[in-house]
């Protein structure tokens, strides 16, 4: 079964976050997320994974009258926004909550545990069946 895994922040706090960690916070975060997508690919489960840019970053669009793009700045909506995701084949949904859980643990600012939520989404076969 494929899930996607994914991790939200609140919009408004995403800079407060960020700045939090440091450069030793950093290293811990992203050497404990590479440790994960690597087991997550030898296990033969991985299918797609990226950590995503701000919402400073973010596009809004919306087709105009004339079907041509109308471009804002920023999320669609207020709250939260998606800061990465997992994309997984996994034999069971409790291996796709296994992974969730991982990834919820990863260490925040002083190398603290997150406890992060993380969401998991199954992604049916056939869309008409969910």
């Amino acid at each position: 079964m494929k899930y996607m895994i994914q991790m939200n922040v609140p919009a408004a706090e995403w800079d407060a976050i960020m700045s939090s960690y440091s450069e030793d916070d950093m290293k811990a975060m992203f050497a404990h997320m590479g440790a994960l997508n690597e087991d997550i690919t030898a296990a033969g489960e991985w299918l797609d994974g990226q950590g995503l840019g701000g919402p400073s970053l973010a596009k809004t669009v919306r087709a105009g009258t004339d079907g041509r793009p109308q471009v804002t700045d920023g999320p669609a909506y207020e709250g939260t926004v998606l800061a990465g995701y997992w994309l997984v084949d996994v034999k069971s949904e409790d291996r796709a909550l296994e992974i969730a859980a991982r990834a919820s643990a990863c260490p925040g600012p002083g190398g603290k545990p997150g406890s992060d939520p993380v969401e998991v989404h199954p992604i049916p076969g056939d869309p008409t069946q969910a």
